[in-house]
């Protein structure tokens, strides 16, 4: 499998189960919050991920 096929299998994987991508996100993000504190930094970051989810927020 060469890199474009599976770029393209992981875009088509993102489309199908971004609710649960997005999920995931929240969840990492409100554990690195309860870790680290910096909640505003955090929650930045966890909405710049979600940005790159496709069909997300």
């Amino acid at each position: 499998m060469n890199f474009d096929e599976l770029k393209k299998k992981a875009q088509d994987l993102a489309e199908q189960h971004g609710d649960k991508l997005e999920a995931a996100a929240d969840k990492a993000g409100e554990f690195a919050k309860k870790s680290f504190g910096h909640e505003e930094q955090i929650d930045k970051a966890v909405q710049k991920a979600k940005d790159f989810i496709p069909g997300g927020e």
